[in-house]
């Protein structure tokens, strides 16, 4: 909760703070923040934040100098910051705010810098700024997390992970956990994470002593069930296998591969926590499994397995955690989500599991689709039936199976998620967010940053209802880029004729990527577009982005690029086909060479600058490993652009020596369908489906 506090009464006249040097005394500082401090003024992406001994010429018409102190009369989770005016005795010097943050732990005193920062961002009168430094926050939650991952092709360097840490202290943000299912080192294992860009146990450390400087947890997130195809292919490790995915529950070769995991997963940090995974272990059971040890009950293997795990988290005095949707689908037998979120599913009601759950380990709640918070209410309860009378709630970036996070549906599911989790009565004490990579990791994952401050703003308040105000002015102060930008830069999977987002909506559409992917010859999901025009619609959303991206007091906006590329060559392809077969079926064969020698040199061009930047950005945020299988895809896009081209102009060259009577381009002689009727663009694709009707 935020309550606004009556400024000293000594600011009886307007002041100008506006372009304000903000300045902090490292020698001043508490030692326990120090080091935070100074790394993040270090890295700020402007250049009016500055510790005292790293001064150098300044013009700015207002100086604000920062202390911290720590107060232990305010409570977990609390902050207070004041503001005063300092008399200066020589008129002509510029005004001055001293400003006084106090906190209980750590992350409030850079959450509180990170208010300080959105307030210089304030374009206003000079009374209007030292309102906005005088007020007191409360964490609603005891762990506020982000989950990044880190499995699905891009492997985050360490630098980048720096980067995410810094603008999480700044929101207030305490937990990080990076989802590496073989992403990580073990020791004479050189088949896990083989050519996956896998983390070093000295890497994994540095990240943890970063982390701790800033006051944020990093937990361990491993998979130990499914979610393990990528060392499960490979011959070392088919003894292991229930299924491609799952591992062979109930073999004593998995429990000491395990404890190998579990050992080193948890060696390069502090945390004494770890987040075993176990979700979606489809088909667990109905593999080798049955082969080996015969029939047996889908839960009861699991929580077997689950006990086996937790002896080994014991020895070791690690305290776990896992997702829990497979308790709800085996009860349900019922994989999909309707079996983890279908209220009237309750696996309490089997004494079998609920005897059987380790008391200590904790179950995370995971829902990314509803908007309404009802259903968050009653399946918390449902986690609570089964003993575990703290769950955690996990709500989610739309980041995966896209090139850029869909902002607007993410807020409302988050919105839903975080309300529920922070009611006093039947909410939790701990939550994060998480930012997936599904289906290669093409997003820009930095994308994810409004919706983690989103979340943050909602675990600092107590309201349903975030200041937006505020939210706006801390995006810009925190991570130099514009909110309004990013989110106009989700356009590129809305289209005009896409459904709002309502109380029932449950996924957010990847148009874009769909679009993109698709083979640009067959352009055989147009129809679910037929009527539109993308063309106008995509070269508005380029053009404003590139004009966002010039604004050069927001730093950040440079991330743009990739949706504004993105943007300019769909408008390009989208109806290319469309193009090309009325003025082939109507004999305009001039038409045809001029839009193969056109528009479509033109966008295999755009496809080319795309590509491109796209790789200098993976390069510089990612380890490289992985990026070959978005170069494949890129790749194939690009072949089939030279192919479509050669065959439109060998099409055409043949009709004006021989004539139209035996020419044909068999792509255009189908009536394309409609395949997802009613759906129009709202539509979820993967590449495998979105770039070929063949199988």
């Amino acid at each position: 909760m935020t309550d606004d506090i009556d400024i000293d009464n000594t600011m009886s006249t307007p002041m100008n703070y506006t372009n304000a040097l903000i300045m902090i005394d490292s020698e001043q500082l508490p030692v326990e923040i120090q080091d935070g401090i100074i790394e993040i003024a270090r890295n700020y992406p402007y250049k009016n934040f500055t510790t005292a001994d790293a001064m150098g010429d300044s013009d700015y018409n207002s100086v604000w100098t920062v202390s911290f102190l720590n107060d232990p009369e305010l409570q977990a989770g609390q902050l207070a910051v004041s503001a005063n005016h300092s008399i200066n005795s020589d008129s002509s010097q510029e005004p001055r705010l001293d400003i006084m943050v106090r906190y209980h732990r750590r992350i409030e005193a850079f959450r509180g810098l990170g208010r300080i920062l959105g307030a210089a961002r304030q374009n206003s009168d000079g009374l209007a700024i030292p309102s906005l430094l005088n007020f007191t926050e409360r964490a609603q939650l005891d762990t506020r997390g982000v989950m990044i991952d880190c499995s699905r092709n891009g492997v985050l360097k360490p630098e980048s992970v720096y980067f995410f840490l810094r603008n999480m202290a700044l929101m207030g943000l305490n937990m990080l956990q990076l989802y590496t299912e073989d992403t990580y080192e073990i020791e004479n294992e050189p088949f896990f994470g083989y050519l996956r860009g896998k983390y070093t146990a000295k890497e994994l450390s540095a990240i943890d002593d970063y982390a701790y400087d800033l006051d944020i947890e990093v937990i361990p997130c491993i998979q130990t069930l499914g979610h393990l195809g990528q060392i499960l292919q490979w011959p070392q490790y088919a003894h292991l296998r229930d299924n491609s995915e799952v591992l062979l529950a109930e073999y004593e070769p998995t429990y000491e591969f395990l404890d190998k995991l579990i050992s080193a997963s948890t060696a390069p940090f502090r945390s004494k926590r770890i987040h075993l995974g176990m979700d979606e272990a489809y088909g667990v059971g109905e593999g080798r499994y049955r082969q080996y040890f015969g029939y047996k009950e889908g839960t009861r293997i699991f929580v077997d397995h689950l006990q086996r795990v937790n002896e080994i988290c014991d020895r070791l005095q690690v305290e776990p955690m896992i997702w829990s949707d497979m308790l709800f689908c085996l009860a349900a037998k019922n994989n999909s989500l309707q079996g983890y979120y279908d209220t009237d599913s309750n696996p309490a009601n089997l004494p079998e599991v609920v005897d059987k759950i380790p008391s200590n380990v904790e179950l995370i709640f995971w829902d990314y689709y509803h908007t309404n918070a009802d259903l968050y209410e009653e399946k918390l309860q449902h986690h609570r039936d089964l003993g575990c009378q703290q769950p955690w709630m996990a709500t989610g970036v739309w980041t995966w199976s896209r090139f850029w996070a869909a902002l607007p549906f993410t807020f409302e599911s988050v919105r839903a998620s975080t309300v529920t989790a922070k009611n006093q009565q039947t909410g939790v004490r701990n939550g994060f967010i998480t930012v997936w990579g599904d289906d290669g990791n093409e997003c820009d994952m930095y994308s994810s940053l409004p919706a983690l401050l989103y979340y943050a703003q909602h675990c600092y308040t107590d309201q349903d209802e975030v200041d937006i105000a505020l939210l706006k002015r801390n995006f810009e102060g925190i991570c130099g880029a514009g909110f309004d930008d990013w989110i106009m830069a989700s356009k590129v999977d809305t289209t005009p004729s896409g459904s709002h987002i309502i109380t029932r909506s449950n996924f957010a559409a990847n148009t874009s990527k769909w679009l993109l992917w698709e083979d640009p010859m067959m352009a055989f999901l147009s129809p679910q577009y037929a009527g539109e025009n993308l063309e106008d619609h995509y070269e508005a959303i380029a053009n404003d982005l590139s004009m966002a991206m010039e604004a050069y007091d927001k730093p950040l906006n440079c991330r743009l690029e990739l949706p504004a590329r993105l943007a300019r060559v769909l408008s390009l392809k989208c109806h290319l086909r469309e193009r090309l077969q009325d003025a082939y079926r109507k004999g305009r064969h001039d038409e045809i060479q001029s839009l193969a020698e056109g528009r479509l040199q033109r966008l295999r061009q755009e496809v080319d600058d795309l590509w491109r930047y796209h790789r200098r950005m993976w390069m510089n945020m990612y380890k490289p490993f992985g990026w070959e299988n978005i170069d494949l895809r890129y790749g194939g896009l690009r072949a089939r652009l030279d192919s479509m081209q050669q065959q439109l102009l060998e099409y055409v060259e043949w009709v004006k020596q021989n004539g139209a009577e035996d020419a044909a381009i068999p792509e255009y002689d189908v009536d394309l369908e409609c395949i997802y009727v009613g759906s129009h663009t709202n539509l979820l694709l993967d590449y495998t489906r979105a770039c070929t009707p063949s199988r």
